[in-house]
Parts: structure tokens; C-alpha cells; sequence
């Protein structure tokens, strides 16, 4: 009976292959995903973009001063062993005997296949003689040379060799295991125990439990739980926050507490630097106790960020500290926009008064503080003020001159050449051309809104209740590539109308002197024509004659008779022709009317088409929304005193102006870089009529880019529910033929029983 055999091995060429096969499986996708990228690469690109934002302090940072860094060292040594250590493996495979061959008498004898019973016993009997025991031979070799014999000669053992490919039957499937045997020997048991309970007892619990602590305090924004607590905490008491108060939540962050995490610091100097600063800055309020926002970590973080609002100069101890709390600003105004958003749902889902939802207002100064962080700018500071070689003293320059009234980056741009370089007369050439090509640089983003409400028979027919989806198409473009365009535009609408001044003169005196001549004569072929009656199916005037003929007894000749009926008979004929007409005419309308009837057919048929399209499209885009991951390296921002590159971002939302209230919560879109769509659902009003919304994107970079377009609906009654529908007849065919049946059958019972009672 064959059976299973489980056997370790002793030679170690099954362990190689497990060992190769590990080891591939960790070294390739490591490789992919781990190996440094190359420097070059970003040495080129921010050689590329030097031109423009070379003076930013992200730039300077990062081209100036470069951190040496071991750690990509480090990444190729390891990888690089791996790599060796998987070739050479590889190498032991490739050279390792085969163990396992299939069993050939024929070879073992060394003959060919189809030798006669003759070559075989003399064969036989030379190797035996070579082979012997007796004689000194290999015995194993001997033993192999009989069983091949016997395979070969013996009946039972040829037929056994034929089945199962063994001369002596069916054997034991062996079954190897990839280990070398000295892992099972008793001598090294004690030292395999202790390997085993160091990894899996000591070092595995450790290393998982590390993580699964360290994880637990973050979110998945990587923002520590803490920090959203506080800021849930003093959002919902501030129901109305103004910036000043902002900036001290914001400074609030556990992010800054050395207690929470390692990379802030707290030095001695604190102590001497900061209040020199909180002097310099002043409006500072230090009364209040507001723990933890009036916590020494917390007024060093407000310190900072507001000097770096204000453009101050801190001493060279603070600027690293300075540098890495401006980090870590965009992500925590993120959370705390996440954090508004969630307090305005929860108070529109609870009907509790006392649940009072944050102010719109609170939700845009967070947005506002992004900028500002990014830019180091203060609240109402000009924008201008963003581009470089433009300060306070000769922005009076711009922002005061007699004839440009410069308020926003969108006025300087929108000028002539001409116009703007004696605008900025006071730059030198190189400084200008800087400017110029900074101001280019600068996004010009346009929107394009559609308002429908999907997945309903008439999608822009919006009801009471319903599911409102706007649909906001997002271009980006750069500052120079739009107003180049438009510049192009106006310049050659311009010269052909110089060049036509003197022709649209003439032409006009041409008119006017045509006017003055007097009334004009209507042409032949516009005269107004006399109106056609109706034909009627009786000439009236003629009937009315004969009675009154008849009546007055009025008899005629045979000439005036004939004449008569002459008449009658061409009357008759212009009946018969009017009435023929008129059946053409009715043919005409019905053909007409059919033709209405298939174009609005076929328009309703286009319509429905579109529809389907539309809805498709959603489909399709959710699809690629869930499938595709876009990259959210979309164009760097220019910023002049941010100390980290930053990526162009943006806020897109829908609120009512009005009333102040959020209508769609934000949605951050990080990934435009040259056109995006996005889907913006909030539910219709209750009452039907018009209201005005307005559709907000808002940069967390740049200050004055924000754009804003209004938003018009039209919301209607909801459509009654309809009693009856022919989709809820829950009647099927077969059963009707059935009661029809059955009916058929009683009363053919009933003609039975009224015949048997005749009889």
C-alpha cells in the first residue's frame, strides 16, 4: 500500500530553494518602492524654476544649505546586500543536483531503449561482475543493476515499473520540508527554543506594540487626537471666532508641546527671547488663564506665528522653532476646518437649540489664516505685497498713483505693457523682468457650474427635498498665458477698427442721405394683396337667388335658361376645384402636424439620450474617483518667507450669502493641475421659489485669488405620489387565465345542474 513519508533535509538543496524564493519576495518589491530616487533630477527642476522662485525661502533652503542625509546611504548598503545575497542563492540553486529523477532500467544498464532479452543478461552480467561485493564493488550500485535486471526480465517487475515507475510497485509519496535537520536535532534543541521565544515572545509583542500605541494618537491625517479634541472643545464654546482668537487656537496644538512630541523644543532662552517679542508685537493678553492655550508652549507657538505675520526679525535660536511650527500650520487649519464642518452637521442633525453651530464666518477665517500662514502676510494687508521688490514703501507708489487705481493682483496683470512699467518705474530692468515673471506665474482658475439632480426622471427640474448635485468644472490657468490672450483679442479688434473709421463714416452719410429723399416705395412684389375667403362647400349667393326666382315666378327663355345652367355648371366646377384644394390643405396640416409630432420625438428621444449620457458620466467618474489615486504634486506656490514648498490647493464650497450659512461642507481639492471636476451635493430648501447661493473657491495659499460665481435655483413642489402605477399591478398573466378558467368552469357546472333539473 503506498503511503506518505515526511522527511527533513539532511542536504540542504530543498532550503535553498524556500530561502530563494523568501528573499525574492522581500528584495524586489523593497527595491521598487525603498531605493533612493535621483538627486539630479530634483537638482534640474530646481534649476528650471530658479528664475521665478528663486527667492523664495523653501528655495533657498533647499538649494543652499543641504542637509546631509545617511539615510538613502544607508537604503541602497541594505538593498544592495539583499541583492547578493538573492543572486548568490540563486546561484546554489542553479548548481544543486536533481534528487528526485525519474526511474529508467535502461539507464541504469546503460543501454538503449528496445535492447533485446539478449544484450540485457549479457549486460547484466558484466556489470555484475564489475560490481560485486565479493569482488569489491559498490554494493548500492550492485543492488541498483539487480532491480533494473529483474525490471527488465521479470514479468510481475516489468509490469509494476510500467504502472507505477518502480520495479517493486507502488511507493511512499515523500514529502520534504524545507528545513535542514539539524533545526530538529535534540542536541540543538535548547538553542532553537530560545531563538523562537526571543522572536515571537519578545521582539514581535514589542515591535507591534510600539506601533499600535504610537498609531492610536494620531489621525488619519496624522494629527494628533489631542489637538482635535482642543480645537472641538474652544470651536464649539467660540461659536463666532474673529482671527485674533483663531491664531490663539491654532497656537493651542499639541503639536508644539515637547510633552506630546519630541520634535518641539523647549530651550532655557525661551524664557529671555519670547517676552522681548510679545513686547515688540504688544496686544498680547496674558491675564486671561485659558489652559492649554495660555500654556508656555502655546504663547511661544502665538509668538511666532505672529511675528512671522508680521514680518519681524526673531533671533537666530527661535527661527528653526519658528520654522517648523509654520510646518505644521496648513495641516492643523485643515483639521480645523474639518472640525467646523462637523460641528455644523451634528447641530443640523440634533433639533436641540442649545447645540449652536459655528458662524460661516469662523469657517473662512480659518481658510483666510492659510493664506496668511503661507504668505506671511496679515489680515488686511494688499495682496500686492505677495510679489517680490514690492514693500510698504513703494506699494503707496502703486496702490496711491493718480491715474491706476492697483488693488489686487488681478488689476496689475489686467494693464498694458506700457501702463505697468511706468506703474513700476521706480524697479530696476532685472527686478522688473523678476516681477513680471512672478506675476505670470500666479494661478488664474475659472468655473463653470451646472445645477441637476441626478438618478430622477427630469434632472433640472429641482423639488422640494431633493438631492441637489452641482456639478463645478475647475480650469487652471497662469496669469500670463489669460491676459496674453485677451490682450491679442482686444489688439486686433482695435486695429481693424482704426482701419474702418473713415468707410463706417461714408456708410453713415450714405444712410442718412438716403433717408432724407422721402418715403421709401413699396415694390410691386410687396404690395399688399387682397384676403382669400374660405371656400364654402355651398355657394350661398346662388342658392339664394334660385328661391328668390321661384318665389317671384320668374320663367326665362331657353337662352337665358341655358345660360343659367351654364353658371351653375362653372360655379359648380370652382366648388368642386375649392373643395379639392381644401383636402390638400387638410393633407398639408396633417402632414404638418406629423412632422411636429417626430420632431418633438426626436427631440425628446435627444434628451433622454443626454440625460443618459450625463448620468453615465457621474457613474464613470466616481468610478475613477475610487480607482485612480491622482497625485497631489500639483504647481508650487510662490511664497516669499514660508520655509517648506508648498503645492497649490484649494477650498470649494456653496453658502448663502445672506443668511450666512453653509449650504455644501468644503471640499479640499488637491489634486488641479490643469482642469478638475468635482461634485458639490447639498439637499433642496423646504419651501419652493428662488434662492441665491454663491459658489466660493478659495486658495490656501495665495490672498486676493479667490473666486466667486453665483448660484441660482429654482426649486419647485414636489410631485405628488401617485396612487396607482402600472409597475405596482401585482396581477401576473397566468393567474388571470386561471380565474378565467375557473369562472369558465362554474358556469359549465351550472348548465349541467339547470339540465338535469329540465329532465
Amino acid at each position: 500500500m503506498a503511503g506518505q513519508q515526511f522527511q527533513y533535509d539532511d542536504s540542504g538543496n530543498t532550503f535553498f530553494y524556500f530561502l530563494t524564493s523568501f528573499v525574492g519576495l522581500i528584495v524586489i518589491p523593497a527595491t521598487y518602492y525603498l531605493w533612493p530616487r535621483d538627486q539630479n533630477a530634483e537638482q534640474i527642476r530646481l534649476k528650471n524654476i530658479r528664475k521665478v522662485y528663486g527667492r523664495c525661502m523653501w528655495y533657498r533652503l533647499r538649494l543652499l544649505k543641504p542637509q546631509p542625509n545617511i539615510i538613502p546611504t544607508v537604503k541602497k548598503i541594505v538593498l544592495l546586500a539583499g541583492w547578493a545575497l538573492f543572486l548568490f542563492l540563486a546561484y546554489k540553486v542553479s548548481k544543486t543536483d536533481r534528487e528526485y529523477q525519474e526511474y529508467n532500467p535502461y539507464e541504469v544498464l546503460n543501454l538503449d531503449p528496445g535492447a533485446t532479452v539478449a544484450e540485457i543478461k549479457k549486460q547484466y552480467r558484466l556489470l555484475s561482475l564489475k560490481y560485486h561485493p565479493d569482488k569489491g564493488g559498490d554494493e548500492v550500485m550492485f543492488m541498483r543493476i539487480a532491480k533494473a535486471y529483474a525490471a527488465l526480465t521479470d514479468e510481475e517487475s516489468r509490469k509494476n515499473w510500467e504502472e507505477f515507475g518502480n520495479p517493486d510497485g507502488p511507493q511512499a509519496t515523500s514529502f520534504g520540508i524545507a528545513l535542514p535537520a539539524w533545526i530538529v536535532d535534540q542536541k540543538n534543541s535548547i538553542l532553537v527554543l530560545l531563538v523562537y521565544g526571543l522572536a515571537f515572545m519578545v521582539i514581535l509583542p514589542v515591535v507591534v506594540g510600539s506601533w499600535w500605541y504610537r498609531s492610536i494618537r494620531y489621525s488619519g491625517d496624522q494629527i494628533l487626537i489631542r489637538t482635535t479634541q482642543i480645537y472641538t472643545y474652544f470651536v464649539y464654546k467660540t461659536r463666532n471666532m474673529d482671527m485674533k482668537r483663531l491664531i490663539m487656537v491654532l497656537a493651542g496644538a499639541s503639536e508644539f508641546d515637547p510633552q506630546y512630541n519630541k520634535d518641539a523644543t523647549s530651550r532655557p532662552t525661551d524664557n529671555i527671547l519670547i517676552p522681548q517679542l510679545i513686547r515688540e508685537i504688544g496686544s498680547i493678553n496674558l491675564k486671561k488663564n485659558e489652559p492649554p492655550l495660555t500654556c508656555p508652549y502655546s504663547l511661544k507657538a502665538r509668538v511666532l506665528l505672529l511675528s512671522h505675520l508680521a514680518r519681524m526679525k526673531i533671533p537666530e535660536t527661535l527661527e528653526e522653532d519658528q520654522q517648523f511650527m509654520l510646518k505644521k500650520c496648513p495641516a492643523l487649519l485643515q483639521e480645523m476646518v474639518n472640525v467646523i464642518c462637523q460641528l455644523i452637521i451634528m447641530a443640523r442633525s440634533r433639533e436641540e437649540r442649545e447645540f449652536r453651530a459655528p458662524t460661516l464666518a469662523s469657517l473662512e477665517n480659518c481658510m483666510k489664516l492659510s493664506q496668511m500662514a503661507v504668505q506671511g502676510l496679515q489680515q488686511f494687508k494688499s495682496p500686492l505685497l505677495q510679489l517680490p521688490h514690492i514693500e510698504e514703501d513703494n506699494l503707496r507708489r502703486v496702490a496711491n498713483h493718480k491715474k491706476y487705481k492697483i488693488k489686487t493682483i488681478q488689476d496689475l496683470v489686467s494693464l498694458k505693457e506700457s501702463d505697468r512699467h511706468s506703474l513700476l518705474h521706480f524697479l530696476e530692468d532685472d527686478k522688473y523682468e523678476e516681477v513680471m515673471a512672478v506675476l505670470g506665474s500666479f494661478p488664474y482658475v475659472t468655473m463653470d457650474i451646472k445645477s441637476q439632480v441626478l438618478d430622477d426622471e427630469d434632472s433640472n427640474n429641482i423639488t422640494v427635498g431633493s438631492l441637489v448635485t452641482v456639478l463645478v468644472k475647475l480650469t487652471r490657468q497662469t496669469m500670463a498665458e489669460v491676459f496674453e490672450k485677451e490682450q491679442s483679442i482686444c489688439a486686433a479688434e482695435e486695429q481693424p477698427a482704426e482701419d474702418g473709421n473713415d468707410t463706417n463714416k461714408n456708410k453713415a452719410k450714405g444712410g442718412w442721405q438716403q433717408k432724407s429723399k422721402g418715403p421709401k416705395k413699396m415694390p410691386k412684389s410687396k404690395k399688399k394683396k387682397p384676403l382669400k375667403k374660405k371656400p364654402t362647400a355651398v355657394p350661398l349667393p346662388q342658392a339664394k337667388q334660385q328661391k328668390q326666382k321661384q318665389a317671384n315666378g320668374v320663367v326665362g327663355t331657353d337662352a337665358a335658361v341655358k345660360e343659367e345652367e351654364d353658371d351653375i355648371s362653372d360655379k359648380g366646377s370652382d366648388s368642386e376645384e375649392e373643395e379639392t384644394n381644401r383636402d390638400s390643405q387638410s393633407e398639408k396640416d396633417d402632414g404638418s402636424d406629423r412632422e411636429s409630432d417626430r420632431e418633438q420625438d426626436e427631440k425628446q428621444n435627444k434628451d433622454d439620450e443626454a440625460e443618459w449620457q450625463e448620468l453615465q458620466q457621474s457613474i464613470q467618474r466616481k468610478e475613477r474617483a475610487l480607482l485612480e489615486t491622482k497625485s497631489k504634486i500639483t504647481h508650487p506656490v510662490y511664497s516669499l518667507y514660508f520655509p517648506e514648498e508648498k503645492q497649490e490647493w484649494w477650498w470649494l464650497y456653496i453658502a448663502d450669502r445672506k443668511e450666512q450659512t453653509l449650504i455644501s461642507m468644503p471640499y479640499h481639492v488637491c489634486t488641479l493641475k490643469d482642469t478638475e471636476e468635482v461634485e458639490l451635493k447639498f439637499p433642496a430648501p423646504g419651501k419652493p421659489g428662488n434662492y441665491q447661493y454663491t459658489v466660493f473657491l478659495r486658495s490656501d495659499s495665495y490672498m486676493g485669488l479667490d473666486q466667486i460665481k453665483p448660484l441660482k435655483l429654482e426649486v419647485h413642489e414636489a410631485k405628488p405620489v401617485p396612487e396607482n402605477h402600472p409597475q405596482w399591478d401585482t396581477a401576473i398573466e397566468g393567474d388571470e387565465d386561471q380565474e378565467d378558467s375557473e369562472g369558465f368552469e362554474d358556469s359549465f357546472e351550472e348548465e349541467e345542474e339547470e339540465e338535469e333539473g329540465d329532465d
